[in-house]
């Protein structure tokens, strides 16, 4: 069971993260995660959003928001950490 304090320690690393991030690693972490939220919709459907974006401002979540919340924040930070330092490039 993940707790709030990963939670927050994703989320203020996600937030350093951008803050060092030009517009184009951000734009470019849009892309790749939109592309990753299409192939998993073309494989299970449609994901019910209007309950994920309810969530987003409850003042006290519970163990599986706050799960969910952590897993977020931790995805967001691969994806940004990998565009940022060139992870999976070509270096020429």
């Amino acid at each position: 069971m993940s707790d709030l304090s990963t939670f927050k320690q994703y989320y203020n690393l996600a937030d350093q993260l951008i803050e060092n991030s030009s517009k184009d690693d951000i734009a470019e972490t849009a892309r790749l995660l939109a592309m990753n939220l299409a192939h998993y919709q073309s494989k299970y459907g449609e994901l019910p959003l209007e309950e994920t974006l309810a969530m987003i401002g409850v003042a006290e979540p519970n163990d599986g928001q706050i799960e969910l919340l952590s897993n977020a924040m931790e995805i967001l930070v691969g994806v940004l950490g990998n565009v940022v330092t060139g992870v999976g490039q070509e270096r020429h």
